[in-house]
């Protein structure tokens, strides 16, 4: 039985799916994770989890000395004030000892608008939204760290995420789904259990220093994966609404951006298949699921 020794900043959706597979691949784990409830242990599928409190404004001051027992790290908190509260508080913690993973959760945000137009590792970064500027930014400060000290580090640029909790069906079910549409306006999504299955593969086949997009195969509109979903419930399509009508500014900032996301580089170095490669796979099975 392989053992592993993980320490999870910020515990969502993607952390929890990822000890889902350890724990379905027979590892033995040793976990500690940071969220902003109060410091206690707790129980996740079974596995007794220490949890330390976490924020800006409150740390627990055990995670300096908790740190120093693990040698894989997966960040996936978001960013403050375009600083990472990982890089700004743990850097020290993390160069004194011997790591050998450390996975930076990022955003294909970063890329910002590229006119529904193909976008790679290599394409230009150019946010505007205020989610894609502080990504980006907290990037360069992991990149930095690594350049520095060649510490062994890997950024995982996700796509719009869903899973079979959260997902348009759900959403159309729920009467919160609205169609609205935009000439020319593309989107990559990913299925959590495509992220887990790659955080996964990277646990053996590691390369330090880069970054991969974490897409699906098939970018669409809104629009498009909206109709599909009512289709799929035999309900009727969602509501149009315009995009000047939307009041959530995020909502608004992440219409202005339209791209495609390339995942190439990310299937050749894992040789991976996704699971869901696009969203029909994704929605088709979540809609199985829950009639079973």
């Amino acid at each position: 039985m392989k053992e592993l020794n993980i320490f999870f900043f910020g515990f969502g959706q993607v952390a929890k799916e990822f000890v889902k597979k350890l724990i379905s691949e027979n590892y033995k784990l040793n976990i500690s994770i940071t969220t902003r409830q109060p410091s206690g242990d707790i129980n996740f599928l079974g596995q007794k989890v220490s949890n330390f409190e976490f924020s800006n404004n409150k740390i627990d001051k055990k995670i300096f000395k908790k740190l120093n027992t693990f040698d894989h790290i997966l960040i996936s908190i978001p960013p403050k004030d375009e600083k990472d509260l990982v890089l700004k508080y743990f850097s020290k913690e993390i160069l004194s000892q011997n790591i050998k993973w450390i996975t930076y959760l990022s955003a294909t945000s970063v890329y910002g608008d590229h006119k529904g137009e193909w976008v790679d590792e290599k394409s230009e970064t150019l946010p505007k939204s205020k989610n894609g500027i502080e990504r980006l930014a907290v990037e360069n400060g992991w990149l930095k760290m690594y350049e520095e000290h060649k510490i062994p580090l890997q950024i995982f640029r996700l796509s719009g995420i869903y899973s079979n909790k959260n997902n348009v069906l759900e959403r159309i079910k729920s009467g919160n789904g609205s169609i609205i549409r935009k000439k020319n306006q593309f989107f990559s999504r990913i299925h959590v259990e495509d992220i887990a299955n790659l955080l996964f593969i990277s646990l053996n086949k590691f390369k330090k220093g880069e970054v991969y997009n974490i897409s699906d195969d098939k970018p669409a509109s809104s629009e498009h994966v909206m109709k599909y979903g009512a289709k799929i419930l035999n309900l009727p399509e969602p509501k149009e609404i315009r995009l000047e009508d939307i009041k959530s500014e995020m909502l608004k900032a992440f219409y202005n951006d339209s791209k495609k996301v390339s995942n190439k580089k990310a299937k050749e170095f894992f040789e991976y298949k996704f699971k869901f490669p696009t969203y029909i796979e994704g929605l088709n099975y979540i809609y199985k699921k829950k009639l079973n």
